[in-house]
């Protein structure tokens, strides 16, 4: 008999009777995009929830990103982290700039504030740093730099919906903050992301950009794209809202599980618990040494998906690495981003997921 499919992550759900409730009036109303009223409506919902000022919807995170780097008019070289999804480079290049690569540190794989200025030069306009699996940049060192540089810094904090740090939501740090809301994420409307920001003005430019560059009826002055949010993907997120508390509550439970068995490892690296965060418990990354660990990263994978088990190895390869990139970041100076990338795996992690399940994927991953 097949052993169960257990797949990396599984999108939370509303109660299906619950969702179909909620599109109903769609098909009287016919709204069905150009921001309707549930697209109003889930705006001020999540601006509430990540306690922001200014919050603007889009059709995906990429796209968020993307747009608010257009919108900022950034120039010439931006530094980032090699550490994260393409997604984040490919925003930057499709923007006409450079990527510089900031290697990350060993604690907890977001950027090394250390090494950060060394890499600043006449060209830098900016910085962009990730949240990654839910562990927050050094927000406070980073402003210090951006403000002595005069450099605008986004956030790409798509790993970290919900969370705060020092009771402060996330989404307030830095010029602006990226959320990416895809089905996999804590929070999703099937696909959909979002830009926070304290500026008004720059709220404004990424409204009109998000619908090509439309002032009103008559007057277009902007060069924008298509990046707005339907009210299906709407609708979907104010269902999911109601429940998330109850599924982050859920996530925690599978966390601590994961915890209980791999803590105290010899070669395996796990994260805790960190001080004045409140997670979200996105992801559940092992660091595997294989020299003290006795396997490496790769024997745990193949012998988890022998077992119809699928973990990930997220962030691999690194995203200069890539084939569409060629050889044009080899030289960057990342020697803990790629170690990290070689012995990193992502494990299965969702609120669905039973203790049962913890339980048997860490003993195949112990009984080695």
């Amino acid at each position: 008999m097949e052993e169960k499919r257990i797949l990396v992550a599984r999108s939370s759900m509303p109660p299906f009777e619950e969702y179909v409730e909620a599109i109903r009036p769609l098909w009287e109303s016919a709204w069905l995009t150009n921001m309707g009223p549930n697209h109003e409506l889930l705006k001020q919902k999540l601006a509430d929830y990540l306690q922001v000022p200014n919050l603007s919807l889009f059709v995906n995170g990429h796209m968020a990103l993307e747009l608010c780097i257009q919108a900022m008019g950034l120039t010439g070289e931006v530094i980032t982290t090699p550490y994260t999804f393409v997604s984040t480079t490919h925003a930057i290049i499709r923007n006409g700039l450079t990527p510089v690569f900031c290697d990350i540190n060993p604690k907890d794989y977001t950027i090394d504030v250390d090494k950060l200025e060394s890499l600043i030069t006449e060209k830098t306009s900016a910085i962009i740093p990730v949240h990654v699996y839910g562990n927050i940049c050094d927000v406070e060192r980073i402003d210090q730099i951006a403000k002595k540089h005069n450099l605008k810094v986004i956030y790409d904090a798509a790993h970290t919906f919900g969370e705060t740090l020092n009771g402060v939501g996330v989404g307030n740090f830095g010029d602006a903050s990226m959320f990416s809301f895809h089905a996999t994420k804590v929070f999703h409307t099937i696909e959909g992301g979002a830009i926070t920001t304290a500026d008004k003005h720059l709220d404004a430019q990424m409204y009109k950009l998000k619908d090509f560059g439309i002032k009103d009826e008559e007057v277009i002055d902007g060069i924008g794209a298509n990046a707005k949010m339907n009210e299906f993907a709407a609708i979907m997120g104010l269902c999911n809202l109601v429940h998330l508390d109850e599924e982050m509550a859920k996530r925690k439970v599978v966390v601590e599980r994961y915890r209980k068995h791999l803590s105290n490892v010899a070669g395996l690296t796990i994260m805790q618990e960190v001080p004045g965060v409140k997670s979200n418990y996105a992801y559940f990354p092992a660091v595997f040494d294989e020299k003290i660990f006795g396997e490496t990263r790769n024997d745990v994978f193949a012998r988890l998906k022998e077992h119809n088990i699928f973990a990930r190895k997220y962030f691999y390869p690194l995203t200069t690495d890539l084939e569409c990139f060629g050889d044009r970041f080899a030289s960057a100076d990342i020697p803990v981003a790629r170690y990290t990338a070689d012995r990193v795996l992502t494990l299965p992690m969702s609120a669905s997921l039973s203790v049962e399940d913890v339980d048997r994927i860490c003993d195949i991953i112990l009984n080695r």
